[in-house]
């Protein structure tokens, strides 16, 4: 038998536990039997149905994920979470180095810049906020709701702020309107959101994938400036690009 933990957050993570369970349904006999758990962090309070055993909540930093991957008999290890988890993956990376388990990171490739992007890229959130320009008064954050609490100084600017789950009543907000949604977004639906709040810049990770890129698209075909925030490191170790390329590495770690 082996012990499969996917560290999720991202619809990539949902898609490679689903078909981690159809692997260990369709098993030959000459292959070990697969058991998938998936675990989320728990900061969005109606994560995506996830198939297969589901865990919810942190490990304590690296050496609580030590003890987990020791104490559930862990043989194998995905890190899929969201690009912008560092802290996680930088204990995933460590706590499979200590335990000596394989380990694969998941990480969909990020947007690339067109020639007729306007954008402004900046290696975080905080060089983002002042990176807006001086001109754009009607700012559309989506950058989640754990990281709004820096744009609060911008009290003469106003900000649409979109995110899955509110954020934190404790939590100093820019002058504006919260706008709870899930993506994915449709370039209509996006284009139309820029026109409604005439919006003049918007603050974005450089997260990939398709679900949020249409407001680039949009941003694009309105000719409006981009803060983007750039992804940071992602550990050293052997990294894939989409869900194949971790199910035939899962294949190949099982003895196919």
């Amino acid at each position: 038998m082996k012990r499969l933990l996917i560290l999720g957050g991202t619809g990539d993570a949902v898609k490679l536990a689903s078909l981690a369970i159809l692997l260990q349904r369709g098993f030959a006999n000459d292959l070990p039997e697969l058991v998938v758990i998936t675990s989320l962090a728990g900061r969005t309070s109606a994560p995506k149905s996830l198939v297969g055993n589901v865990r919810i909540g942190g490990f304590g930093g690296e050496a609580g994920l030590i003890a987990y991957l020791q104490t559930e008999r862990i043989d194998l290890i995905i890190d899929a979470t969201h690009p912008f988890a560092a802290q996680i993956s930088q204990h995933v990376a460590g706590a499979a180095t200590k335990v000596g388990i394989p380990r694969l990171v998941l990480i969909r490739p990020e947007w690339a810049r067109l020639p007729e992007d306007n954008w402004i890229e900046v290696k975080s959130v905080a060089a983002a906020v002042t990176a807006i320009p001086a001109s754009a008064k009607r700012i559309f954050l989506t950058i989640g709701r754990q990281q709004l609490a820096p744009f609060a100084s911008l009290t003469d600017k106003w900000c649409l702020m979109r995110s899955i789950d509110p954020p934190d009543l404790s939590i100093s907000l820019p002058p504006g309107k919260l706008l709870l949604d899930r993506g994915p977004f449709s370039l209509a639906a996006e284009r139309e959101l820029l026109r409604e709040y005439r919006i003049q810049a918007i603050v974005s990770k450089n997260s990939g994938g398709d679900d949020t890129y249409a407001k680039i698209i949009a941003a694009r075909e309105l000719g409006l400036p981009v803060i983007i925030v750039q992804r940071p490191i992602v550990p050293e170790g052997e990294i894939v690009r989409d869900v194949a390329g971790a199910i035939e590495w899962l294949l190949d770690a099982i003895g196919r």
